[in-house]
């Protein structure tokens, strides 16, 4: 965040001062919802979360170093307290419907200071602002491009999913004079909520990767859905870019929605930057030629799955217009790696057993791409015996799907017998999970193959049991399921330590202010 004084900041979010001696004093650091991660020069958000309160420590906040709160109410010690009616705009309001009124009111001050730091930045001239957006693929393609763009200059960018309107903002004030690019992930649980986020922080290069299934059961179809992704491109200034997949007709048609430039992406003849020759190797990561400007040059991911290969074409789009050349961009790519906690996260043990940890969400589409993956991972390869790999599909539910629920999970069950993955292993005791069990057992008259368990417990107890050196287990599902314990069991179970991949830091996005 750029340098402000209290005074500043009150006028900004529309606030008054309480107990603040000194209006001029400077807030030099971040601004922090969780006290326990102030340090000095900060400013302390105190949010109302679903267990504890942000304003019950404030004056822990302020002894840490926050040189004041924004709240809803005033503290005891320095604050700028806004009303539930404050935010000029109404920005965040319209995304806040899980808080109360005094949270409403501070995540629309947060998203108004949020606006005034990213338009001081633009203004002068540093900053690019590129968001990302689709129903799957937006956290890995934003870690592409984060890791693509950083030879150019400092990127700013939310760790994991950080998307939402505590995220969005939370992220653009981490943007100070010295960051060059900005990338930003957007998510949507209704119309109008995009469109909202690009308020906050309005960007000059969209992208939008994909239209599928995700949010059905919210959004009641996927021309709804399109409809909601594409107030991206709508935000656009005529002197922006769009980036679009050309491989998706419900994102190319985008293109009479905005009056942006128009960079087309995929491995449709025609596309701007196109790929060519994708091939995989043992551990699913695509091999390909990109082709953009009449040059081209090779491109290894270091990512895992097909799928990746529509998202690194995105990333190489955005590179290349923000001023890089086409071989610093397939480096870039080629040395990138996955580094959002519980996304394509491949683990070998030292006894072979390959786990992949994909448990932070799940959608048909990126269920059918990791179960793609799966099968290329077990099909290369033997085990230390000299047998083939078996493949395991640990799989939970697929969340806001609405009626389609019961449709969307028995269509996944009949694929994953369709790939010929030997087992799976289906944990809920929900009409999803049933159905995806299931769609498998009448699609392959399988027997013990398929095998729906109640809970994690009765997972690793399976697992355990069989899973034999070699094996390779993918394991994915909402992130509301917790699967990802499952693959952390595994990979802490193996015989000795665990040999990672792709090694990134844990991140827990926590909800709660403290």
């Amino acid at each position: 965040m750029i340098e402000m004084t209290l005074r500043e900041v009150a006028e900004v979010v529309g606030g008054t001062l309480h107990d603040v001696p000194d209006p001029a004093v400077t807030v030099t650091g971040a601004v922090e919802f969780d006290s326990r991660r102030i340090t000095p020069g900060d400013l302390f958000l105190a949010l109302p979360g679903e267990h504890v309160d942000g304003h019950d420590f404030a004056a822990a906040a302020v002894a840490a170093g926050a040189v004041a709160v924004l709240a809803a109410r005033p503290v005891g010690v320095p604050a700028i307290v806004v009303e539930p009616s404050a935010g000029q705009s109404g920005r965040a309001l319209a995304l806040a419907h899980d808080v109360g009124g005094s949270g409403a009111a501070v995540l629309a001050a947060l998203a108004a200071l949020a606006r005034a730091n990213v338009d001081r930045l633009v203004a002068a001239g540093g900053l690019t602002v590129v968001g990302v957006t689709g129903s799957s693929g937006k956290t890995s393609t934003k870690d592409l491009l984060a890791q693509v763009l950083s030879p150019l200059g400092p990127v700013v960018a939310p760790p994991g999913s950080f998307n939402n309107e505590l995220g969005h903002p939370w992220t653009v004030l981490r943007a100070d004079a010295d960051t060059r690019f900005l990338v930003l992930e957007l998510s949507a649980r209704g119309h109008g909520h995009i469109k909202a986020l690009t308020e906050i922080a309005p960007p000059s290069i969209g992208v939008v990767l994909n239209v599928g299934t995700a949010h059905l059961g919210e959004f009641g179809s996927r021309a709804a859905i399109a409809q909601a992704k594409g107030e991206l491109v709508e935000a656009l200034p005529p002197t922006g870019v769009a980036v679009l997949n050309a491989d998706d007709p419900n994102v190319i048609a985008m293109s009479s929605r905005t009056s942006a430039r128009v960079v087309s992406v995929g491995q449709s003849t025609g596309a701007d930057v196109r790929a060519t020759d994708v091939r995989l190797d043992e551990a699913a990561r695509a091999r390909f030629t990109v082709h953009a400007g009449g040059s081209s040059v090779e491109v290894r991911l270091g990512v895992h799955g097909e799928h990746q290969v529509g998202n690194a074409l995105s990333a190489a789009a955005v590179a290349l217009e923000c001023g890089a050349d086409l071989a610093t961009v397939a480096a870039a790519l080629s040395e990138a790696r996955a580094v959002s906690a519980h996304r394509m996260d491949v683990r070998t043990r030292p006894d072979g057993v390959t786990v992949v940890n994909d448990a932070y969400n799940a959608n048909p589409d990126s269920v059918r791409a990791a179960l793609k993956a799966l099968v290329t991972m077990s099909r290369t390869g033997d085990t230390p015996a000299g047998q083939p790999r078996r493949s395991w599909a640990v799989l939970g539910e697929m969340a806001e799907l609405g009626d389609d629920a019961v449709l969307e999970h028995d269509r996944i069950g009949r694929l994953v017998v369709r790939l010929d993955v030997d087992r799976l292993i289906v944990v809920g005791t929900d009409r999803p999970a049933r159905a995806l069990h299931q769609g498998a057992v009448q699609e392959g008259s399988w027997g013990e193959e398929s095998v729906l368990v109640p809970d994690i417990d009765a997972a690793l107890e399976l697992l355990d049991a069989e899973v034999a050196a070699g094996d390779v287990v993918l394991v994915k599902a909402s992130n509301s399921a917790g699967l990802w314990a499952v693959a952390e069991h595994l990979v802490a179970a193996g015989p000795g330590a665990s040999q990672s991949s792709t090694p990134r830091a844990s991140q827990s996005n926590s909800e709660a202010a403290r």
